[in-house]
């Protein structure tokens, strides 16, 4: 693992390895969970008639969320951290957020305890799919149609962080962190395939908060993209970098792509809230306040840049954080232009 994170051992024979890795890593719990769908099938009723086995399967359909821990727990806190160990490069966790809660979504949708209005349950799942097409397109888009060929900058600062703890602690700052977040955000799932009540109006409301939140984070992702090529291209022919990307909708956010991301977590909230259960915006709102964090890192990075310091202080200044707005003073951004 180089300075910014990029596995040395990349190239096509290493992008093909990491690939195959991806697609074999959830097997073990897809597996698991297909055996016991296809018990249940075979014995409707479980009773656990004292045998080992049959015990195991009622505890599965008795404990639909702990059995959904559990196996997050088994196949993705220790065995992506193993693997991350082996690699020197924790790059699988990113590549599996847009595709865990879409396998959380179908989980519960299939388990025999599930109930729910079969309407919302498509529609919910289908713009889970999308959300995770949006994300996982602009994860590879991002890193050259490459798999691991490089892990998140933040891992990487940790990792010079913490030196030769790095083994340990990344169980706990990279994989574990990451269970807490993604089942309270994908909480709505479970309420929308627990509970059996009819599509109403809160239900329309939440769809058309999601899609909005979905189509701002394809475009902010996609005007970001370009710009970082354009400037990869300035570079390329030594022509000085443009400082910040301030047209579109980063000329009135900061961050217009975490705003969409924000409003996708909270519009799938109201689903789950309109079936009786207020507690499940805690999910997002715990989620909103680490992206917080995660917006002040990426900000002081910015500002440890020389070359777009100076152009970024003023970008703060006339620039909502995340919700689009206004600029606020016309004057200043007149000069930053000149």
């Amino acid at each position: 693992m180089d300075a910014n994170g990029t596995n040395p051992t990349g190239g096509a024979a290493g992008n093909l390895k990491n690939a195959v890795i991806a697609f074999l890593v959830p097997l073990p719990s897809i597996l698991f969970y297909l055996s016991f769908l296809r018990h249940f099938h075979d014995h409707p009723i479980i009773t656990g008639d004292g045998d080992s086995l049959s015990s195991l399967w009622t505890w599965c359909y008795s404990h639909p969320i702990l059995l959904a821990i559990l196996l997050f727990f088994l196949n993705v806190n220790v065995l992506f951290w193993v693997i991350g160990l082996i690699q020197s490069s924790h790059w699988m966790i990113d590549v599996y957020w847009t595709v865990i809660p879409v396998l959380l979504a179908h989980y519960y949708a299939t388990h025999p305890l599930g109930q729910c209005d079969i309407w919302r349950s498509r529609i919910v799942i289908l713009l889970t799919w999308v959300w995770a097409i949006r994300l996982s397109h602009n994860y590879f888009r991002r890193e050259r149609w490459q798999w691991g060929a490089r892990e998140d900058w933040r891992f990487t600062d940790m990792r010079h962080q913490y030196g030769k703890n790095w083994w340990w602690v990344s169980f706990f700052t990279v994989y574990f962190p990451q269970q807490v977040f993604l089942f309270g955000v994908c909480l709505p799932l479970y309420v929308v395939h627990s509970v059996d009540k009819p599509w109403n109006i809160w239900d329309i409301v939440a769809m058309f908060i999601c899609v909005p939140g979905i189509v701002i984070a394809y475009f902010a992702d996609t005007q970001l993209y370009n710009f970082v090529n354009r400037n990869s291209h300035l570079k390329e022919l030594g022509k000085p970098l443009v400082p910040n990307l301030e047209q579109g909708l980063w000329q009135c956010s900061r961050h217009p792509n975490y705003f969409g991301e924000q409003l996708w977590w909270w519009g799938l909230a109201i689903f789950g809230w309109n079936l009786g259960c207020g507690w499940i915006f805690l999910g997002p709102l715990v989620n909103s306040m680490c992206l917080a964090y995660v917006t002040l890192l990426v900000e002081q990075r910015m500002l440890q840049q020389d070359y777009r310091a100076e152009a970024y202080k003023l970008y703060q200044k006339t620039t909502s954080v995340w919700i689009p707005w206004f600029r606020s003073s016309p004057n200043v951004r007149k000069d930053k232009n000149t």
